[in-house]
């Protein structure tokens, strides 16, 4: 990358951290998948919502079964998809990349454990020689784990999952492991999160990020 394309995308994220929180739209995306390495496992199913100025767009809900995956491996114990299922209800792995990027690009991505659901998406978009690009990453887990710490808390792992995050929210309990529901319940994490902790403020985009 040159140095004026460099400072120009510098630029371009200085910008948008000065924004307001409320200014943009997110889309909210969970994945199941059949383990933690993108480039050994793979993406079973994809569930994605849509909020802007502090509202959740259930109309904009979407959720898609993978059909190209070749091995479930163990992880219907956990998301309770199966073969079946897939090949009865699931469109290719290209339709699902294709259905990220019209969600994704140029606006900003959320995710309980971003890091983890950004490299599979990143990858899968690879694999189908597609680029997705959002505005911007927000992490939910991220969030609570700097909230935690900068209250001086001893976190152990299940602290951050997203069901423990929700329910120190005083949030109601929702159903686990499917990704519509997954991404929802992140949606309404991220809500909580930026009213609790700025009572109603408006904020800059930067706070959470």
């Amino acid at each position: 990358m040159g140095v004026c394309k460099w400072l120009h995308t510098q630029w371009i994220s200085w910008q948008l951290k000065q924004s307001y929180f409320d200014q943009h739209e997110y889309v909210i995306v969970d994945l199941e998948l059949t383990g933690l390495e993108p480039k050994k496992h793979e993406i079973v199913s994809a569930g994605w919502v849509t909020m802007q100025s502090f509202k959740i767009d259930l109309n904009t809900a979407g959720y898609m079964l993978n059909s190209d995956v070749n091995s479930l491996l163990q992880s219907p114990i956990y998301h309770g998809v199966d073969n079946t299922q897939l090949t009865a209800q699931g469109a290719p792995l290209s339709t699902l990349v294709d259905a990220f990027a019209e969600a994704l690009n140029d606006r900003i991505l959320v995710c309980h454990n971003a890091q983890l659901d950004w490299a599979f998406i990143q990858h899968a978009a690879s694999a189908e020689q597609k680029v997705i690009q959002p505005k911007a990453i927000v992490d939910t887990l991220k969030i609570e784990k700097h909230r935690l710490l900068v209250q001086g808390k001893q976190l152990k792992q299940s602290d951050l999952t997203l069901a423990a995050c929700r329910e120190r929210y005083a949030l109601p309990a929702h159903h686990e492991h499917n990704a519509l529901s997954d991404a929802l319940a992140t949606a309404e994490l991220l809500l909580a999160q930026y009213h609790t902790m700025y009572m109603g403020n408006r904020e800059k985009l930067s706070a959470i990020m």
